[in-house]
């Protein structure tokens, strides 16, 4: 009788033990599925930082215009901007390369989105002074934005001497205020939208427009490597200043050539500021009141990152 128990016994302990040893490879199989789940949660949850659209454009200037790029960080550009005379001023002038206007400024990355910028013309001996702040980048990823903004603010104050004893140092002031838009529609092309305000604090006769509206629009077309087509126009809004003088209109093309940009370009336009070519702009494209010019920029690194 206590054989037949002790069997028993056995048989149940050996049962007990083999339900155990089973259940925990069974255990183990549940930890890991559990854990490949949550990873599979954590993964389809996690928020992908977004992927900012890099060099729309080359330069921070297309041709008149400036573009949507600014500065990196720490770094200072030095810009030359060139304007040859008219072509069709005759073999007399060499066509036009007998005559210049000169502008040289400097801008400044005080952040990756934040510029500051001076400059001197010698068109009507103009000194200026800008910002430039990214307000939002093109990017893809989550929270994607399709364009780019870029926002401006200029001052300009002309120097030349004057016949008139009320030219006051206020005067003497223009300033200017645009939303830069562009979008990098794939790697080879950018297009620019560009609002424009031109307020003068002076103007010749009353029929002049102290504020003056303008729409600008720029593309960038890549060619090859090093190469790029451009262009840029600006149209007048309807007014006095629409009615006497001619919208900006300006062919080029950008070389680059490891350190810096190389632009060449025709334009209508003498003025290098926007505060001078966009009310003040004489010459008919088509008529051969072209400008030969370029810009060209180099780039220092004053602040390592």
């Amino acid at each position: 009788m206590s054989f037949l128990r002790l069997s028993r016994l056995r048989c149940l302990l050996g049962g007990l033990l083999l339900l155990l040893l089973g259940t925990v490879p069974a255990r183990a199989q549940d930890d890991d599925l559990l854990k490949e789940l949550e990873a599979k949660v954590a993964d389809s949850t996690r928020v992908r930082a977004p992927d900012f659209t890099q060099a729309t454009f080359k330069g921070t200037h297309i041709i008149n215009s400036q573009s949507i790029e600014t500065p990196g960080e720490g770094t200072l550009l030095f810009l030359i901007q060139h304007r040859f005379g008219t072509l069709n001023s005759g073999a007399y002038n060499f066509f036009g390369l007998d005559q210049a206007v000169l502008r040289l400024s400097f801008e400044y990355g005080l952040t990756d989105r934040l510029a500051v910028g001076v400059g001197r013309s010698s068109q009507e001996k103009t000194f200026d002074g800008f910002v430039k702040y990214k307000a939002l980048r093109q990017s893809t990823g989550a929270h994607a934005m399709p364009v780019s903004v870029t926002l401006l603010a200029s001052s300009a104050l002309t120097t030349l001497k004057f016949r008139e004893s009320e030219r006051t140092l206020k005067t003497r002031m223009a300033y200017t205020y645009q939303a830069l838009i562009a979008r990098k529609f794939s790697p080879s092309l950018s297009v620019q939208l560009m609002p424009t305000l031109v307020h003068r604090n002076f103007v010749d006769t009353r029929r002049d427009q102290n504020d003056v509206y303008a729409l600008g629009a720029a593309f960038r077309q890549k060619l090859t490597k090093r190469l790029a087509l451009t262009a840029d126009y600006f149209y007048l809004l309807p007014g006095a200043t629409a009615t006497d003088l001619r919208n900006a209109l300006g062919l080029g093309v950008d070389i680059e050539t490891g350190g810096h940009v190389f632009q060449l370009h025709f334009t209508n336009a003498q003025g290098m500021m926007e505060s001078l070519f966009v009310p003040h702009t004489t010459g008919n494209f088509f008529d051969g009141d072209i400008y030969f010019g370029f810009n060209v920029s180099r780039a220092f690194t004053v602040k390592s990152r």
